[in-house]
């Protein structure tokens, strides 16, 4: 009984040893050099838009643009966000000026009947939205949905 307590300890010390590797106080890992995130637009909504646009200020107005490296992506009935008579794209545009990457799902575009040339100038494309979300979140992206 003695030696299945020893063995239980010295594999809770181990275990805590080695899962305190590369962590930082509160157990996330330590990251190095600048953050990254990713922020989800899908909604048809200007108030969400808005607060999208909102955190990502906060983040880096929090952490520096420096040390962030920022990516809305849009897809489903969000799209308008990105259309060049969005309520928010002068936001948008300043956004773009502050670096931070914003794409439009060409699915969606597809989907409704959208062209590039209905878009805000500047904004970059992707095949799939939901395709690039989960490729953000596999590089270590910090995923937000407002």
């Amino acid at each position: 009984m003695q030696r299945r307590l020893m063995l239980a300890l010295g594999a809770a010390i181990l275990t805590g040893t080695l899962g305190a590797c590369g962590t930082t106080g509160s157990g996330a890992v330590a990251q190095t050099g600048p953050k990254k995130v990713v922020f989800q637009v899908s909604d048809d909504n200007v108030r969400t838009w808005n607060l999208a646009l909102n955190n990502l200020r906060n983040v880096q107005q929090d952490l520096g643009k420096e040390n962030v490296i920022a990516e809305i992506v849009v897809y489903g009935p969000g799209i308008g966000m990105l259309k060049g008579d969005s309520k928010v794209e002068p936001r948008v545009t300043a956004a773009l000026t502050d670096g931070v990457k914003v794409v439009a799902c060409e699915n969606t575009m597809k989907s409704f009947r959208i062209t590039r040339a209905d878009m805000i100038p500047g904004i970059a494309y992707v095949p799939a939205g939901v395709v690039e979300l989960m490729e953000r979140q596999r590089e270590g992206y910090a995923y937000i949905r407002p």
